[in-house]
């Protein structure tokens, strides 16, 4: 039983119906930490006493047991301070919503590529409106390369190219240098809308 306070008649601890769903809530944690990559895992602050069972729970492939093994992270994660978890869930979230702004991103500059290609002039105008600093030249010609490609059933070199060029343009050149250290990851987009 919780019992009461005897001044002020609140309850001393939370229900079994709350207490369990925290747990839950706790096991949730587990199975996302347990989904996550080492190099995820190293970006997440957890705490050290926890990295040894994380990494056991990564390693388990039999259902049972796994799921055994998940109880068990969740239990000593349930040992952690409330501040610990949160800020665990609150860093899973920023990568949630950063992953969710650079896919917005990248959709906006195959949406502006899509556009280019359809509309030709008067869409790179409306581009050049927006970014004045852009090369009108360069584009108009791989605008016109990629408008041929499609057109012809060629290889779509100048269509990846619009993309970068696009990409670098619309978000700037840092994130474009630093996703160009990605193993082609344009490419294999630009692959599968072919």
């Amino acid at each position: 039983m919780r019992g009461r306070d005897q001044d002020t008649g609140e309850f001393l601890s939370s229900s079994r119906s709350q207490q369990r769903r925290e747990a839950l809530g706790v096991l949730e944690l587990a199975e996302k930490l347990a989904s996550l990559t080492p190099t995820q895992l190293s970006k997440l602050p957890i705490p050290d006493d926890l990295l040894p069972h994380l990494e056991q729970t990564r390693k388990i492939t039999a259902h049972i047991a796994r799921k055994r093994q998940l109880a068990f992270l969740a239990k000593q994660m349930r040992r952690e301070e409330d501040e610990t978890l949160e800020a665990i869930r609150d860093a899973l979230d920023e990568d949630g919503v950063a992953a969710r702004r650079e896919i917005a991103a990248m959709h906006r500059v195959e949406a502006w590529r899509e556009r280019l290609i359809a509309d030709g002039d008067a869409a790179l105008a409306e581009l050049l409106e927006e970014y004045p600093a852009a090369d009108r030249q360069h584009l108009r010609q791989l605008v016109r390369n990629a408008h041929e490609e499609k057109l012809r059933n060629k290889p779509p070199r100048a269509f990846r190219e619009l993309f970068r060029e696009l990409r670098t343009l619309l978000l700037g050149s840092a994130v474009a240098a630093t996703e160009d250290g990605e193993a082609g990851f344009d490419e294999g987009a630009d692959a599968r809308e072919d």
